[in-house]
C-alpha cells in the first residue's frame, strides 16, 4: 500500500508538480543549487525493470549540478530525505539516504528550518512538490520494503512455523539445549508500533535441558546474523547449537558445536523475523531480513559557527590526510570508497602546513574509531584506529587545555564524516561521523572433491580457523587413510576422524607451524589399484603451505588434480572413503593479514 507524505517547505502559491507513485524504485537524483537554494530537481525511476526518466522541476539556471545514483540492482533503496527551507526562498539544502549510503549535503542549511521525509520500514518510490524560480517544497510517496527471506537450514520434519515479518526487532531470545540438540526456541519481538510481542515456543518444553537467554537492547541494538550447527541431512536434521550476533555483541554458543556449520546473514541487513521446522527438537531455522541504514553521530565541538560540511556515508575509507599546525587541525582530506571508485573530499584551508596521511587497507580494513582532542576554540589533534588493531600517528600536538573526545560505535566502521570549520582560518571546530555495521567474517567455501567414484561420503566441516597437522596412511598401492588436526576460533584443538583404513598402526605426519603457516593447496593423483575393484582411489598426496611443500606421499601415477583457490587457505576437508581414500575436497577461507 502506497503512503503519501505532505510536501515540506515554502507553502506559497506556486506551481504544483507530481511524479506519482507508480514506480518500483528511485534510481538517480539530479539537483542544481546556488546561494539562493535548490534551483531544480529531477528524479529517475525504474518500473518493472525499465528505466523512467523524470522531468526537471524548477528553473534550470547555469548553476552547480550534482547527481546521486542509487543501485537498485544491488537491493539499494531510497529510505529518507532530509532538507532545510526558508519561508521566503523555499528548499535550501537536501541530503538523501539509502539503506546503504548517505549523500553529501547539497546546498546550504545554516539557520534554516529542518524537515525529514521518512517512514519506518518503507522506501520512497515517488515525489511531489511545488516550484517557482526554485524548488519551494518537496513530499514523497512510500511503500513497504519487502523483507528478504533466507530458507530454513536443517531438517524439514515436524511442524512448519513462521513468526512473520510484522516486527522491527527483538528484546529477548530464549533457547534450551539438550543432548540431542536444541529443544526449543522462542523470540520476544518489538512490533512496528514499538510494542512488545511474545512469539510462540517452537519445539518441545517437556524435557530437561540447559536454558539460555540472550537479551537485546532494541532501541540501539539489532540482530545481524545467526551461526549454528546442525546434525543429520536436509530431511531429518536437528539444530545442535546456535549463536546470535548483534551490531554490538555476540551471544555465547548455545548447545554443542557438532555437525555442519551454517550462517544466516545478508550483507547490509538486519534480522526481523524467523521461521523453520520443529517437533521434539528445533529441526531447522531460517530468517527474514530488512536493510540497515547508516547512523549519524552528533558533532563534538563548537557548532553553528563558521562553515558546516557533511560528506554523507560511503562504503568505507581508503585514506585520511591531515594538514595541521601545532595547535589546530587546518584541513581534512578523505578518500572514500564508492562502488569501486574513489571519492575525494577536502574540508578546511591549506596554508602550506605539513600534510600527513594514514592509509587504510580497504576492503580488508576499516576505520573503527577516531580519538580527538579540542580546546575551547578548536580541534587540536586526531588519531585513527582500525579493525586490524592499527593506530595512526597523532596528527596535531594538542594543547594543555585540550579535552579528549571519541567517535566510535561498537561493532561499526566509520564510513563518513561531517563537521564545522572557521572559514577565515580553516581550523576545525567540530567533528562527527557516520557509522555502518562491520562486515561479518566470511563463511568457508566448499570446493568439490576430486578423485574416483565409490566410497561413503564424509565431511570434517568448516568450523575451523586452520589445519595444524596431517596424518597420512600409506600402503603398497598409495594412500590408505588420512586424518586432520584442526584449530577452531576459540583456539581449541579438534581431532578429525580417520578416513580410510582405520586399522593402521603407523602414519606419516606433516606438521604446520600454525598460525604462522597455513595450508594453501593439495596436489594428488588417483587410479585403479588391486582391491579397489573398478573404482579409482587416491594414490598420491602432496601438501603446499604459504612457506613450503611437503614430501610426496604415495605413488605419483594416474590422473592428477589440484585443490586450490587463489587468495584462500584450507580450513577443512571432506571426501569419500572405504578402506581406501576415494575422493578429497576442501573448505577454504580468504587469507587475511590478521
Amino acid at each position: 500500500m502506497t503512503q503519501r507524505s505532505e510536501a515540506e517547505g515554502n507553502k506559497r502559491d506556486s506551481l504544483k508538480w507530481d511524479d506519482k507513485s507508480d514506480h518500483d524504485d528511485v534510481t538517480k537524483i539530479y539537483v542544481t543549487c546556488s546561494p539562493n537554494g535548490i534551483d531544480s530537481i529531477c528524479f529517475d525511476y525504474v518500473k518493472s525493470g525499465k528505466p523512467i526518466d523524470g522531468p526537471f522541476h524548477g528553473e534550470l539556471f547555469d548553476t552547480y549540478r550534482q547527481m546521486f545514483e542509487i543501485n537498485h540492482l544491488k537491493n539499494e533503496h531510497l529510505v529518507s530525505v532530509e532538507g532545510y527551507y526558508t519561508e521566503d526562498k523555499g528548499i535550501q539544502a537536501l541530503q538523501f539516504k539509502t539503506n546503504l549510503r548517505i549523500s553529501e549535503l547539497i546546498g546550504y542549511y545554516c539557520g534554516r528550518t529542518k524537515f525529514i521525509l521518512a517512514i519506518e520500514g518503507k522506501k520512497i518510490i515517488g515525489f511531489h512538490g511545488s516550484c517557482h524560480t526554485g524548488v519551494d517544497s518537496l513530499g514523497a510517496y512510500f511503500t513497504l520494503i519487502t523483507p528478504s527471506r533466507i530458507e530454513a537450514i536443517g531438517g524439514k520434519v515436524g511442524t512448519k512455523w513462521d513468526d512473520g515479518v510484522n516486527q522491527v526487532g527483538f528484546t529477548k531470545i530464549y533457547v534450551r539445549s539438550g543432548q540431542k540438540g536444541i529443544q526449543f526456541i522462542k523470540f520476544e519481538y518489538v512490533d512496528k508500533d514499538g510494542n512488545l510481542r511474545d512469539g510462540p515456543i517452537n519445539g518441545s518444553i517437556y524435557r530437561r535441558g540447559s536454558p539460555h537467554v540472550f537479551e537485546i537492547k532494541h532501541d540501539e541494538e539489532y540482530l545481524v546474523s545467526v551461526e549454528g550447527y546442525y546434525d543429520g541431512d536436509e530431511e531429518f536434521g536437528v539444530i545442535q547449537a546456535l549463536q546470535f550476533r548483534t551490531n554490538i555483541k555476540t551471544s555465547k554458543l548455545m548447545g554443542s558445536n557438532t555437525g555442519k556449520k551454517f550462517r544466516l546473514e545478508a550483507s547490509g541487513m538486519k534480522i526481523v523475523g524467523f521461521h523453520g521446522y520443529a517437533e521434539k527438537n528445533l529441526n531447522s531455522l531460517g530468517a527474514y531480513f530488512t536493510p540497515v541504514t547508516p547512523t549519524k553521530s552528533e558533532c563534538h565541538g563548537i557548532t553553528n559557527e563558521g562553515t558546516f560540511w557533511d560528506d554523507g556515508a560511503f562504503e568505507g575509507i581508503r585514506k585520511v590526510s591531515v594538514l595541521w599546525y601545532h595547535d589546530c587541525i587546518r584541513c581534512l582530506r578523505i578518500n572514500y570508497e564508492n562502488a569501486g571508485k574513489v571519492v575525494k573530499r577536502d574540508h578546511g584551508i591549506n596554508y602550506n602546513e605539513k600534510e600527513e596521511e594514514f592509509v587504510v587497507d580497504y576492503p580488508n580494513e576499516f576505520i573503527t574509531s577516531m580519538v580527538g582532542t579540542m580546546n575551547p576554540d578548536k580541534v587540536t589533534s586526531l588519531t585513527f584506529k582500525t579493525s586490524k588493531g592499527r593506530t595512526s600517528q597523532k596528527f596535531g600536538d594538542g594543547t594543555s587545555d585540550s579535552v579528549e573526545f571519541v567517535l566510535k560505535s561498537k561493532g561499526c566502521a566509520i564510513v563518513g564524516f561531517h563537521g564545522w570549520y572557521k572559514y577565515a582560518y580553516g581550523y576545525k571546530t567540530a567533528l562527527g561521523a557516520y557509522y555502518y555495521p562491520m562486515p561479518l567474517p566470511p563463511i568457508a567455501e566448499k570446493l568439490e572433491a576430486q578423485g574416483g567414484a565409490g566410497g561413503a561420503p564424509w565431511d570434517d566441516g568448516s568450523n575451523f580457523e586452520g589445519v595444524r597437522k596431517i596424518y597420512i596412511g600409506t600402503g603398497e598401492d598409495g594412500i590408505v587413510s588420512v586424518k586432520f588436526l584442526y584449530e577452531n576460533d576459540t583456539h581449541e584443538i579438534v581431532v578429525g576422524d580417520d578416513h580410510g583404513n582405520k586399522n593402521l598402526l603407523r602414519h606419516e605426519e606433516f606438521d604446520l607451524d600454525y598460525p604462522l603457516e597455513y595450508l594453501t593447496s593439495v596436489e594428488g593423483s588417483y587410479d585403479v589399484v588391486p582391491g579397489s575393484e573398478e573404482f579409482e582411489v587416491i594414490i598420491m598426496l602432496k601438501f603446499i603451505t604459504n612457506k613450503r611443500t611437503s614430501t610426496r606421499y604415495g605413488l605419483e601415477d594416474g590422473p592428477r588434480f589440484v585443490l586450490h583457490k587463489e587468495g584462500h587457505k584450507i580450513v577443512g576437508f571432506h571426501g569419500k572413503s572405504s578402506t581406501m581414500l576415494h575422493k578429497l575436497g576442501i573448505h577454504v577461507l580468504p587469507i587475511t593479514d590478521s
